[in-house]
């Protein structure tokens, strides 16, 4: 019982990095339509940036704010000079925008940082059944999805959001700006791919400390559905839960395959995700 409470318990920690990494591809492809594969290198520069912060002051805490606001000016840059001058095309354009950017970084992160994995561990305690870096994990991927449930369903600005990634040409006749919109929405999923990334960087980072994360995250994001940002969120503590009883019940060295099976059983079952509802189209 002891062994299935703490495979429970990690399952939920791992769970909410992967879940803060796919809420952040859902929301850039619920207005865009774009699969960001970018936004593993966006928060690796974001951490990169976290950790020159934090050697130069001494403050981790100030190296983590650094990295959110890294995100939020990379996510912000990226929709305005690199997808707005290609959204409206093919969309495979994009998405090859963003496979390019993500080359690019992660060779900028090796050429400026080196690709020596650097120290840099997180500043709370990882020993115990849940330890308090589990917590904050746990506790700051909640938070997150609260006020972001907050602002689109109370907020002027979630409102005008929602408007320009739902009904654009509506939301452009209702006065809203819906370019600004977007950037809005690029900036604020990049700003919770940076927290993912802090999250799940811990103790050595390095160009490429990303990459398996962001495969579950984009499992868990298929999972809970792309049209659903909290589907995503539940979506990654499934993935976790899964992929963390197979690890501690049938070996760690099945862990991937276990995500790919959760990922085939739930398309079988249901093609658009768990938690989106499916749609008509006239014909």
């Amino acid at each position: 019982m002891d062994q299935f409470i703490n495979l429970t318990l990690n399952g939920l920690s791992q769970g909410a990095v992967y879940a803060a990494l796919a809420l952040s591809l859902v929301i850039i492809y619920q207005a865009t339509r774009v699969v960001n594969f970018a936004q593993p290198a966006l928060a690796l520069i974001s951490i990169y940036i976290a950790y020159t912060v934090s050697q130069a002051t001494g403050s981790y805490w100030l190296g983590f704010g650094a990295a959110l606001l890294t995100g939020l000016v990379l996510g912000a840059a990226t929709e305005r000079l690199l997808i707005r001058p290609v959204h409206g095309r093919s969309p495979l354009n994009a998405i090859i925008v963003t496979l390019g950017l993500l080359l690019v970084l992660q060779g900028l992160a090796g050429m400026i940082w080196t690709n020596e994995p650097h120290s840099f561990a997180f500043p709370m305690d990882y020993r115990g059944r849940f330890s308090p870096s589990d917590w904050f994990a746990l506790g700051s991927v909640g938070v997150t999805a609260l006020l972001l449930f907050a602002l689109y369903r109370f907020t002027p600005l979630g409102l005008r959001m929602r408007a320009a990634a739902f009904r654009p040409e509506a939301a452009r006749l209702s006065g809203v700006r819906v370019g600004l919109m977007l950037t809005a929405g690029w900036a604020i999923a990049s700003v919770i791919g940076a927290l993912a990334g802090m999250l799940a960087a811990p103790p050595f980072i390095f160009p490429n400390v990303l990459d398996e994360v962001f495969i579950f995250a984009i499992a868990a994001a298929v999972v809970g559905g792309l049209e659903n940002p909290f589907g995503a969120l539940a979506g990654g503590v499934l993935l976790g839960l899964g992929m963390s009883y197979v690890s501690g019940y049938a070996g760690p060295e099945l862990t991937t395959l276990a995500a790919l099976a959760i990922l085939v059983l739930v398309l079988s079952i249901r093609p658009d995700g768990l938690f989106s509802r499916p749609t008509a189209r006239k014909v």
